[in-house]
């Protein structure tokens, strides 16, 4: 394992170089929150890609296709659809408006009054995000260093912690650039062929597998549901993704740089889904189907490969911990703790003010997420709960602000407390892994939000002039001229 060692401390001190230089670009608050709103189509999707396809996409996708087979990719393949909806049809709206956060967008639709809500509902789902993404290190290390829990959770997530305090976006971009080759070349260019020749090829697969293994729909309907549900309609509202979509330097980044991540999506998602089914032929009675991602690489793959493809694993948890990390704390000091103060942040008014405090919050929240993820065990609970509450809470007034010109503040403020309050109830009734709290919640969020909006006074017109100006780009700063690191 000496090379395989090698190979991964090789990959963590990179990450923190990557850091150091980071913070060298960081300068005012635009280039710590949102890389300078500067990156060109090439880091635009590679990081797009890093960040949505995590360690759940990477192992939890294998460990669906050992269980599930082909059908297994459902859950990554939602996530690649809701990318690329993403991209299609608001992304570009997005990116022109020019704020930092989910609820200052909310406040620019519906006059200032929806962003403590919803960025404490925001909170809670980048921290448990957060928390998962860190948990992850766990199994990850164990593989590699043979290390308990609690070591193995603060050793990664320290150093995660590290390289985004020091640089911010900047820091996460170019280390998630680095994590989507890693990525790229360990899973899809090693792992993918060498599973399906030590598994015998497809024709030995479906030989020694029953035949619901290769039924597209196979995981069943419900579930496909609410997979769509939860995750393609979080990938629209989610802060974690909207913050990257601030980062393009233009309309056509946006919108065609997500359209490529989101495609890139869709191959993960089946190449997760094979890799899983040639472990079940090889090792058909696993304890745990999200333990085949560690068997087929700690007993299949050659000393050096072994050690990039656990490298692909650990950046893909990486990517989403450090993405999620930088969205809490930007919610955590913009939307909850300066709006608390009464402060209104100005762009860039007092920048090294404005990245200070941006990096305590990062590094405070990133504190805070590891002792949580030590204590927490279960990480499908937590990342449930998480996206319950954004989908059931934020879905219906940021999609409603953008598609519906009739809401009104108080249909949203409606909508999130509604939906949010119903989520929580409903999980505690039916239990948090059921699929009705995300259905009822989301009924519930989306009636209450007509018939308030319908009952209230319309949005003042000034407000609405102001939010087309926004989204058609005018009365907003200009990014800076892009340098040579934004191709």
């Amino acid at each position: 394992m000496a090379v395989d060692y090698a190979v991964i401390v090789v990959y963590l001190a990179g990450m923190l170089a990557m850091g150091w230089w980071g913070m060298r670009r960081a300068k005012s608050k635009s280039e710590f929150l949102v890389a300078g709103r500067r990156l060109g189509p090439w880091m635009y999707s590679g990081t797009m890609a890093a960040i949505v396809l995590g360690g759940a996409s990477t192992i939890g996708g294998v460990g669906l296709g050992y269980q599930y087979g082909l059908s297994g990719a459902w859950m990554v393949f939602t996530i690649g659809l809701g990318l690329l909806a993403l991209s299609v049809f608001f992304s570009a709206r997005i990116a022109r408006l020019k704020v930092y956060t989910v609820s200052e967008m909310l406040d620019l639709r519906y006059g200032g009054r929806a962003g403590v809500i919803s960025g404490i509902v925001m909170w809670a789902y980048t921290l448990m995000l957060a928390v998962t993404s860190t948990i992850a290190y766990a199994t990850i290390f164990d593989v590699l260093f043979d290390v308990n829990r609690t070591v193995a959770i603060i050793l990664g997530g320290t150093i995660v912690v590290a390289y985004s305090t020091l640089g911010g976006m900047w820091s996460i971009t170019i280390t998630d650039m680095v994590q989507f080759v890693v990525k790229t070349i360990g899973v899809l260019l090693l792992l993918l062929p060498i599973a399906v020749v030590k598994a015998g090829g497809f024709s030995e697969m479906k030989a020694k597998l029953p035949t619901e293994y290769f039924d597209p729909l196979g995981i069943g309907g419900e579930t496909i549901f609410t997979y769509v549900l939860i995750y393609t309609f979080g990938m629209l509202i989610g802060q974690d993704i909207w913050q990257r979509v601030f980062t393009a330097r233009s309309d056509s980044t946006a919108r065609w740089g997500g359209t490529v991540a989101g495609t890139y999506c869709l191959v993960y998602a089946l190449a997760g889904a094979v890799i899983g089914t040639a472990a079940k032929v090889m090792y058909p009675k696993l304890p745990s189907a999200d333990a085949a991602f560690a068997t087929i690489v700690k007993d299949e793959l050659p000393v050096g490969v072994r050690g990039l493809v656990l490298a692909a694993a650990l950046a893909a948890v990486m990517s989403t911990s450090s993405g999620a990390l930088i969205a809490c704390a930007t919610v955590a000091n913009n939307d909850i703790w300066s709006r608390l103060r009464g402060v209104v942040a100005k762009e860039d008014g007092d920048e090294r003010d404005e990245v200070k405090g941006n990096r305590a919050f990062i590094l405070i929240m990133g504190v805070a997420v590891i002792v949580i993820a030590i204590a927490l065990n279960n990480v499908v609970e937590a990342l449930t709960v998480a996206y319950n509450l954004l989908v059931g809470g934020l879905l219906v007034p940021i999609l409603g602000g953008l598609l519906w010109r009739r809401g009104t503040a108080a249909g949203a403020l409606a909508a999130v407390a509604v939906g949010g309050a119903s989520v929580i109830g409903l999980m505690a009734g039916y239990g948090i892994l059921a699929n009705e709290p995300v259905y009822y919640g989301l009924l519930a969020s989306l009636a209450v939000y007509v018939v308030v909006s319908l009952a209230t006074k319309p949005t003042d017109p000034a407000v609405l002039t102001a939010w087309r100006e926004r989204l058609a780009g005018r009365g907003t700063e200009e990014p800076a001229t892009p340098d040579p690191v934004t191709v």
